[in-house]
């Protein structure tokens, strides 16, 4: 199998914790995102052919699973190859690793395509491209697999008019901090909108104020995200979610994210979830009788 190939390499600071001591998830697919821009050079498509051509490798889809936690003062380092090639995009695996110990924090496999950078609209990949992909083929990783989650093709993106049954998580408009170079949202700052949501969902759900306990938090194991398409600073989104399955330890949530004026689908996710011990670090069981109430409030039909 050929080898992967370093695209990152840094440190968790301490900004980039959240109230659970660790690194939040949007970091992860910050850095993430940096290491796709990395390989893009070894693929002739580095901002000498981005400033050229005026196009991108930007993902559409983006499974991430989160293997350890990273606390501040962690040292990693990204390494990346390539799942499948096509004549218009690539699946593109990617593995965070702590540069000391040499434990894999973190898995992504995005699919990505070769977008315009005003209009989004898609492009062939150079022949070039292809080639050199091509010679970075390698197998998934068993620890890069998919767990909690099925990787069903995506629904139908829904629309905003149909989620009353889900819960009003997140609402505001898109800043010009949160989005690249040329005016879009970024892949960080969607992983952030879902993570910012969640104190509000536990809130309404579960009648959980962490900001009330310091012993107890919780933790993401995995992630999906499908983007239906990319919004643009200055645009008002929203967020509904909800229950998607119960289980002993874990809940499997589902985020809708829309645009407010036109109703219309920005990206839906899905992620299952831990209850953990912020002392012990280690995860917590669902009580009975509390499992027995969340498992009435699942939401039928949910998904990417």
């Amino acid at each position: 199998m050929t080898k992967m190939i370093d695209v990152a390499r840094s440190s968790v600071q301490t900004w980039q914790s959240d109230q659970m001591g660790h690194m939040n998830v949007q970091f992860y697919m910050e850095h993430a995102t940096q290491g796709l821009a990395a390989l893009g050079i070894y693929l002739g498509l580095g901002p000498r052919y981005i400033a050229a051509d005026q196009a991108r490798l930007i993902a559409r889809d983006h499974h991430v699973r989160f293997l350890r936690e990273q606390r501040p003062g962690a040292p990693f380092t990204i390494r990346a190859g390539i799942l499948d090639v096509t004549d218009f995009g690539l699946r593109v695996y990617k593995e965070m690793w702590n540069t000391v110990s040499g434990e894999i924090a973190a898995t992504f496999t995005a699919d990505v395509e070769l977008l315009d950078e005003d209009s989004h609209e898609m492009k062939p990949l150079p022949a070039k491209t292809i080639a050199a992909a091509k010679s970075l083929i390698i197998e998934l990783p068993a620890h890069g697999a998919p767990r909690g989650l099925t990787l069903t093709p995506p629904r139908t993106a829904p629309k905003l008019a149909d989620t009353k049954e889900l819960v009003f998580t997140w609402q505001g408009q898109i800043q010009a901090d949160q989005c690249d170079a040329q005016g879009y949202l970024s892949a960080r700052h969607f992983m952030g909108v879902v993570s910012d949501s969640i104190p509000n969902l536990l809130g309404q759900l579960m009648g959980d104020d962490r900001s009330q306990n310091r012993k107890v938090g919780g933790a993401a194991l995995e992630y999906r995200f499908h983007y239906h398409r990319f919004p643009r600073v200055g645009d008002v989104l929203t967020l509904r979610s909800g229950l998607k399955e119960v289980g002993p330890k874990t809940y499997t949530w589902c985020h809708w994210l829309f645009d407010l004026e036109r109703g219309d689908a920005i990206a839906t996710a899905e992620a299952v979830a831990i209850s953990l011990d912020l002392e012990a670090r280690k995860t917590i069981p669902i009580p009975d009788d509390l499992r027995a109430k969340l498992e009435g409030l699942v939401v039928p039909g949910l998904g990417v």
